[in-house]
């Protein structure tokens, strides 16, 4: 519990209306998990507007509201803040509550269209193994040291931002790894918090149906760097077209890295095949167990952001040779019977889904077939779902559309979408299956004996989301229970 006054108190924006000494519980953005003398955030967002549910949070208990205009009728038992940049004043809020936590650790954001669990997570892994305390908050999961929470967001709502930071700060982590979601810096859930770096991946078209155009996009990728103080660093992917536009105007220490062109952290691949990468590092070499192109770029990028954070060279490239594959990306077996390689990865949009089949590629044997299960998620970007539909069946040698995630659309009318992209040169190279669990299974029926399975789009996912319900599914489970029994 907290005095209102107290973190209120160098707020010069801000309007009171009501009593200021009141005691607040702490802070919530959902009107119906308001608890008694918590401060209600009304914010008036894309899809709902918060100053509706006042009413309903006062009556559950709220002590206070932060708004950005006074109702018209105001309660007078309940204290209003009123404002013009509400995001900004929670911000500040959170942070006098919480005693700034992210100057306490450092904080590195990592963000892109791809990579950017992958990079976060094997950066966690590095400093865990070197036995700092550290924190991850990613698409996967967030991480308190050895804690686990389920992750909502990639990057979560301000409010239990802060939260995890705090708890992080009081778990003794030291190092705070993150992903920064372009919605996430759109409606400011990052706003107040101070980086030690920041990183940038890469970036091709999504999301188009929240930013509406690929410049929108770019846009809030580089808000965030933007927002970057001195003594910060901001890491570039050099190999991207978009990456020097990123840090343009950036007050931070500008580095680069890549693999293709000259880069401060210039990676080359050395030898690839199903068992890792071998690597040379800025003419330092590394073996490691991750496989593909794109996992070149994710290891040169955690190199990097482990030197800049003050870590010697010989001590990273041996962190490197020890780092595991993260779960639902480029996860594989091979079945003893029929010597097939079963593949599940995350990639869902079309820059991702070609990666990854590249990278099959390479060490796909000219015996061998190719057969692909992919579909997309509904009530997302639909100009992705014919180009994705193309790549799959240009590069595969089969291809089985399905359905991924479907929300609340119509999952065969998804997949009519994903089969417009289908060149009349290959018709003959699909086939359509609506249930998942069948097309997976007929993928491993058509299997012949040293073939390549890849299921894309959902990875680590354990459930399959239809109609607001989401219901338990994991492609790994299922390949496992056709192709090991």
């Amino acid at each position: 519990m907290k005095k209102l006054a107290d973190i209120i108190r160098d707020l010069n924006q801000v309007q009171i209306h009501g009593d200021a000494q009141i005691m607040i519980s702490g802070f919530c953005l959902d009107s119906r998990k308001v608890q008694k003398g918590n401060l209600f955030v009304a914010v008036r967002g894309s899809a709902q507007d918060g100053n509706v549910y006042i009413p309903s949070a006062i009556q559950l208990g709220a002590a206070a509201i932060l708004c950005e205009q006074l109702p018209d009728r105001p309660e007078l038992a309940v204290t209003y803040i009123t404002c013009d940049d509400l995001s900004g004043v929670l911000a500040s809020m959170l942070n006098e509550w919480y005693g700034y936590p992210s100057s306490t650790v450092k904080l590195v954001g990592i963000t892109g269209t791809n990579g950017k669990t992958t990079t976060a997570t094997l950066l966690y892994q590095l400093f865990t193994q070197w036995g700092f305390k550290c924190g991850l908050i990613s698409t996967v999961q967030y991480r308190v040291h050895q804690k686990v929470y389920d992750s909502s967001h990639t990057t979560p709502d301000i409010i239990r931002l802060y939260a995890l930071l705090d708890e992080m700060v009081r778990e003794g982590c030291t190092y705070v790894f993150m992903e920064v979601s372009s919605h996430a810096v759109d409606q400011d859930r990052i706003r107040g918090l101070q980086y030690a770096g920041a990183v940038f991946t890469n970036i091709t078209p999504d999301h188009m149906d929240y930013h509406g155009t690929f410049s929108k996009y770019i846009a809030a990728k580089k808000k965030f760097f933007d927002g970057l103080k001195e003594g910060a660093f901001a890491l570039y992917n050099t190999d991207d077209p978009n990456g020097r536009i990123m840090v343009q105007n950036c007050k931070a220490a500008k580095f680069s890295y890549g693999v293709k062109n000259m880069a401060d952290y210039k990676g080359k691949i050395l030898d690839h095949n199903l068992f890792g990468l071998h690597l040379s590092i800025n003419k330092a070499e590394v073996h490691t167990r991750l496989i593909g192109e794109f996992n070149a770029y994710n290891l040169v990028c955690v190199y990097a952001v482990a030197e800049l954070l003050g870590h010697q060279q010989e001590e990273i490239l041996i962190g490197l040779s020890s780092l595991q594959p993260v779960g639902g990306r480029f996860e594989w077996f091979r079945s003893p019977e029929k010597n097939v390689i079963a593949i599940v990865d995350y990639a869902h949009t079309p820059d991702a889904l070609e990666k990854i089949l590249t990278a099959i590629h390479k060490i796909q044997q000219k015996d061998q077939s190719l057969i692909t299960v992919m579909g997309c998620g509904g009530n997302r970007d639909r100009s992705k779902r014919p180009v994705m539909g193309e790549i799959a069946v240009r590069m595969s040698d089969k291809v089985i559309f399905t359905s991924d995630n479907p929300r609340d659309e119509d999952p065969e009318e998804i997949i009519k979408e994903i089969e417009a992209g289908v060149h009349e040169v290959h018709p003959s190279k699909h086939i359509c299956i609506t249930d998942r669990a069948q097309a997976i299974k007929t993928a491993c029926m058509l299997a012949n004996f040293s073939d390549i399975i890849l299921v894309a789009g959902k990875g680590h996912e354990k459930y399959q989301e239809i109609k607001g319900v989401k219901y338990p599914f994991d492609d790994m489970e299922i390949l496992k229970t056709i192709l090991l029994n």
